[in-house]
Formats: C-alpha cells, sequence, structure tokens
C-alpha cells in the first residue's frame, strides 16, 4: 500500500517533539507551563451562561457560513476597531478556529500552475505550521524567509529575486508575529501590498494576536489596503477569539476578504468543513460585540511585559516583544536550554527550532527558546527568573 509523498518530509510537530526530548527526564522542580500559547486569563463571565441558553440548538446544524447575528457582529467590530466596511453577507465567513482558514484558504485560492511553473507560497521563517502543510497539501513551493534579529523578526520581501515574487500565489505573514512578537507597521504592509499589486499575488494575514499590544494597536492589513485602494480579493485577514478573549477552546476565528474570495471558502467548507455549533456561534456574538474584557486582560499582558523586561534587561540580544504574549529569548542550543530548563528548574519552554524550518542549511530558530507569557503573575514571574538564573546568569 502507497501513501502520498507530499507529506513525506513534514517534521514531526512542535510539542511531540518537545515531549519526546524531555521523557525519561525528571523535572528540577513543581512544573511552570510556559511552551503552549494558551491563554490562561479569565474568558468573559457570559460564556457558560450563553452556552446553557442555547443548549438546544445544539441539535440543530449550524449554518455554514456562520450566523448572520455572528457575521454582524464580526463586520461591527472591523469597522470599530479598523475603520473598514465588510458587508456581513459576502465579505465575512465564521471560522471553526482560524487553522481551518489558513488551511483552507490555501486549499481554495492558490492556482495549480503560474503560467507553466509550480506556484511558490512564501512563509516566515518561524511561523505557525499550518502555513507549510497548506502549500504541501496543494504541492505548491514553499520558500521559507529567515525572520531574524536583523531583519526586525519581519521577512524582507524586497530582498527576494524579481522571479521568485512573479512565480508567487500566496504571502502567509503574521503580525504580531509567533513566535517574536514583531509588528508590521503601515510602511511594511504598504509595501508588500505594493508588491502584491506589482506581481499578482494574494497576502493571507494572520492577525490573531493584534489585540495584545504594549502601547499602540498594530495596524491591520485591511485598512492599508482599503487606504491605498488595493483589489479587495487580494487581502484576506483571519482573526480569533482564542488570543483576544481567552478562549481557545471556544475554537471560533473568522476570515474576512472580496467577495469572490468568500464564496470560495464557503463552497470548499460546504464539502469538507464543520462550521462551529450554534450555541457556541452564540456566544462568539456577544463576545466580539465587548471589549471591556479585552481592556482588562490587556493590561494584564502589559504587566507582564514590564515584569519580563526588568528581569532580561541587560541581558545580551534580549528584545522586549512589540505585542503577543510570546518571549523569543536567545540561546545558544534551543534544544539544550529546554532540557536545562526542565531538568534543573522543571521550567517548560518550546525550542525555537521547533517553530522554523532548514533553509539554505540555517534554521533560524535554533538559537532561541520560545516562552509563552501565559501563566499568573506571581508564577510567570517566578518561570522567568529561574529561566534567567538558570540559562543567563550562569553563562557570565
Amino acid at each position: 500500500m502507497q501513501f502520498p509523498e507530499r507529506f513525506s518530509n513534514l517534521p514531526e510537530y512542535a510539542f511531540p517533539r518537545l515531549r519526546a526530548l524531555l521523557a525519561g527526564h525528571d523535572a528540577g522542580g513543581p512544573e511552570i507551563a510556559m511552551s503552549i500559547g494558551e491563554p490562561k486569563h479569565a474568558p468573559p463571565s457570559v460564556v457558560a451562561q450563553i452556552i446553557s441558553e442555547h443548549a438546544d440548538e445544539f441539535r440543530r446544524y449550524p449554518p455554514n457560513e456562520g450566523t448572520a447575528e455572528l457575521r454582524a457582529a464580526i463586520s461591527a467590530w472591523l469597522l470599530q476597531r479598523y475603520r473598514v466596511t465588510r458587508d456581513p453577507e459576502t465579505e465575512i465567513f465564521a471560522l471553526n478556529g482560524t487553522r481551518e482558514g489558513l488551511f483552507n484558504a490555501c486549499v481554495a485560492l492558490c492556482p495549480e500552475r503560474l503560467g507553466a511553473e509550480v506556484p511558490k507560497v512564501l512563509v516566515p521563517n518561524p511561523f505557525y505550521q499550518v502555513y507549510a502543510v497548506a502549500a504541501a497539501a496543494i504541492a505548491a513551493d514553499p520558500v521559507f524567509m529567515p525572520c531574524t534579529a536583523a531583519n526586525g523578526f519581519l521577512p524582507n520581501f524586497d530582498a527576494l529575486d524579481p522571479r521568485i515574487l512573479d512565480q508567487t500565489a500566496i504571502v502567509y505573514l503574521c503580525s504580531p508575529s509567533n513566535p517574536q512578537g514583531a509588528v508590521a507597521s503601515e510602511k511594511y504592509w504598504e509595501n508588500l501590498l505594493g508588491l502584491a499589486e506589482k506581481h499578482d499575488f494574494r497576502v493571507f494575514a494572520d492577525e490573531c494576536y493584534a489585540e495584545i499590544y504594549r502601547h499602540t494597536p498594530p495596524a491591520g492589513a485591511l485598512e492599508v489596503a482599503d487606504r491605498l485602494g488595493i483589489d479587495r480579493e487580494r487581502v484576506l485577514v483571519f482573526h480569533s477569539l482564542s488570543k483576544r478573549s481567552n478562549l481557545p477552546g471556544l475554537r471560533s476565528g473568522f476570515a474576512a476578504g472580496g467577495a469572490e474570495t468568500i464564496a470560495r471558502l464557503k463552497q470548499l467548507r460546504a464539502y469538507s468543513g464543520a462550521p462551529l455549533p450554534l450555541p457556541l456561534q452564540r456566544v462568539a456574538e456577544a463576545v466580539w460585540a465587548d471589549e471591556e474584557h479585552v481592556t482588562k486582560s490587556r493590561e494584564i499582558y502589559q504587566r507582564k511585559y514590564r515584569i519580563a523586561d526588568q528581569i532580561f534587561a541587560g541581558v545580551p540580544g534580549y528584545t522586549p516583544p512589540e505585542a503577543g504574549f510570546f518571549l523569543w529569548l536567545p540561546v545558544p542550543d534551543g534544544e539544550a536550554a529546554t532540557l536545562t530548563l526542565w531538568q534543573e528548574a522543571g521550567v517548560k519552554v518550546l525550542p525555537g527550532a521547533y517553530l522554523a524550518r532548514d533553509a539554505n542549511g540555517d534554521n533560524p530558530g535554533r538559537g532561541y527558546i520560545r516562552v509563552a507569557m501565559v501563566a499568573p503573575e506571581a508564577e510567570l514571574k517566578r518561570g522567568l527568573q529561574l529561566i534567567h538564573d538558570c540559562i543567563y546568569e550562569r553563562g557570565r
């Protein structure tokens, strides 16, 4: 029996790799979990009540594109947050988690050929791993673009050969970025969207961390695209309640783009997808309309930024994240540092190399660990101090 070759070169996913790395090694203290980006702040208090009130709707099949009320709430949020107008009927699509959308958008929208060539999909490196598996699923040619301290942890598209851009069908960009917390400025978006117009490719903007930031709300791809008059079919944005509202288990997100783009996503979902259950869509309707809980959660993250900055002040190569809730900490070797922290302190982090790919003989995540700042403040402070003392203080 044969198996497809297109997934044969996928590395094992990050968290099974982490479990294998730590297997057989005892924790050096009470475990402090800092490897997974699973928010621990309080979700909105209305969640359980709304599910209870609408529990009978579990007996109904949910609408493929999301309820009209949910899409209207999302449209209102986009107007309030980014000052952009998107038609809830034709330009907004409710997702069962953004991973579904990020994968299916590539399947639904990437052409089989650009001229006589296999299309290229540009991926930041390190990256959210669904980007690469989506490219593999459609047999596209992924181009892994290094995101390093030298380029501000964002891909340098101007450094690419124009012939590569001409063969590009899709660019994935995460802003604020996972894992580094870098933010694409309006100027950066303007440049990327200008290249998209010139070379005729689509931009998939993963903005799932956009509501967690230090001071200034990150610019959004849609607001820049509208200001520049970019074709609405060229830009597709993704947002989620997982990070914004501390509801990763709700699996609720959305995509917003041009009407033809959204129609193709709806068509694919009708055959192969699974829309969010109706009671959970009712929760999402209410949560997108509420900003108070988002503000409170953001204030907690802002205090966590200050804790991290204080503990790692003076550490060579420490870059305070602009947004998001990860620290991208420089170490000589990410796997060795991860194992040391576990064995000596009971702190569980993620080797940076597990979030990146080897490209041109280099893995830009190898010299880093990713630390999720999701624990309660006291536990977070204790964990960060252990990381500092175990990794950096010893190296002096």
